[in-house]
């Protein structure tokens, strides 16, 4: 990376990202309503759900503990922002991505909390005065109550009000944010809720998975046309979580199936946002290898939540995309859960090293945002899967860098020449 620093540009994003549920803390949304409902059985279940886990050994203490699956009080980023944005200065960052909690901002039907708009303000503000772009989402899995009990996405006639919160947050305080991704993983939503049940509404149909799919990319063309009528200077993307799918050998219908595989884990969703996006916003986690028509990963080492660590092959995904779309990139997503700190050190530099190859090949990518700042609520695996460059303490509170991320600012700081 050292021989890198002539690719990544003096306006290159470097930065990490967060989502409002995981971190804030002190929410009531659809989220926190199942949480309290099913935190006895998600602690039941766990040794049956993640018990073949290589961590399991690790995790099994928190894993079958009820208060692990609720959120809380998270990190009480909402409370501590500041200090977390010192973070942030202390790897050298100047980027940070982070979700607004429509909960907070419309916790009634029609109704403002101006608390809340003001707290978010400030927010940005903060980043602003830090020289750090904000980069904001506007869905980030989590919904008002009430807008989950008129049947959410799953009703093309709610988008409206998904609208006016975008028109809403826009207007208050979109003259110091640049960047806007207004869905987070629009097949992962849909997929957990509404076919593997392992998410709120915890529904099992696959007819309502592509018409909640098909909703939320509605939205995102609705939402993006709200937010250009209000200025051209905003640049719109949806975040796609982004999987490489390759056939394992030459067969045919290895080929063909990961083709397809490929196809409607990717393309279905970007070919019907592409035209109103300014740029893609890529979430890369892990690759799947495909035999005949069923996945057999090589026996590589595992994350803490057992997928599969490929951190090169996201060169693939940049490749693919860019010769697909032709659009500017922002890889929005990219981490690994390691409470150990085993492998992330690993994983950002043979990352960095795929996007500089990437780079020199042509792709067009503007930013590289590291999943996560600090350790989280992990949605349906609460809080033993560590993500965070900063360790949390969930006792006390105190953040502490990890090795891994102390290397990452010294890394930061040689490419961006600060």
């Amino acid at each position: 990376m050292t021989k890198s620093k002539e690719v990544f540009s003096k306006h290159f994003l470097w930065g990490a990202a967060t989502a409002a549920h995981q971190v804030e803390g002190g929410l009531h949304n659809q989220l926190t309503v199942w949480e309290y409902e099913h935190a006895r059985v998600l602690a039941a279940q766990a040794q049956y759900q993640v018990g073949h886990y290589d961590s399991w050994d690790r995790i099994q203490s928190a894993a079958q503990k009820p208060e692990n699956y609720v959120s809380d009080q998270a990190t009480n980023h909402y409370e501590l922002y500041k200090k977390d944005f010192d973070l942030l200065g202390k790897m050298h960052m100047n980027a940070f991505r982070f979700s607004v909690e429509w909960s907070r901002i419309e916790p009634t039907e029609g109704a403002w909390n101006p608390e809340a708009i003001a707290h978010y303000k400030e927010y940005v503000k903060e980043l602003r005065r830090r020289d750090i772009e904000p980069i904001m989402t506007l869905f980030h899995f989590s919904l008002p109550a009430w807008f989950a009990d008129k049947g959410g996405f799953e009703k093309r006639s709610n988008v409206k009000y998904f609208t006016r919160f975008v028109e809403k947050i826009v207007k208050e305080i979109g003259s110091d944010v640049k960047y806007i991704i207004t869905i987070n993983e629009p097949e992962v939503y849909a997929l957990l809720g509404y076919k593997l049940a392992m998410l709120p509404p915890m529904k099992q149909s696959i007819p309502k998975m592509w018409r909640v799919v098909h909703n939320l990319i509605y939205a995102h063309k609705k939402a993006a046309q709200a937010i250009h009528r209000m200025s051209s200077r905003y640049k719109v993307s949806i975040a796609k979580n982004s999987v490489y799918i390759y056939p394992g050998d030459d067969a045919w219908l290895s080929r063909v199936s990961a083709g397809i595989m490929q196809y409607l884990a990717d393309d279905y969703i970007l070919a019907r946002v592409a035209k109103h996006c300014d740029f893609l916003g890529l979430n890369y986690y892990q690759s799947f290898r495909v035999y005949g028509y069923r996945i057999h990963n090589p026996e590589t080492p595992l994350s803490d939540t057992d997928w599969v660590m490929a951190p090169a092959d996201i060169e693939f995904v940049l490749e693919r995309h860019y010769k697909r779309f032709k659009l500017p990139i922002i890889i929005t997503e990219n981490g690994v859960a390691d409470e150990r700190d085993e492998y992330r050190k690993w994983w950002i530099t043979e990352t960095l090293k795929a996007v500089q190859s990437a780079m020199k090949r042509g792709v067009d990518v503007r930013g590289y945002i590291h999943w996560t700042l600090t350790d989280n609520f992990e949605w349906m695996y609460g809080r033993w899967p560590r993500f965070g460059l900063a360790a949390v303490d969930y006792k006390t509170g105190k953040r502490t860098l990890r090795p891994s991320a102390q290397w990452f600012g010294r890394a930061i700081k040689k490419l961006r020449g600060v």
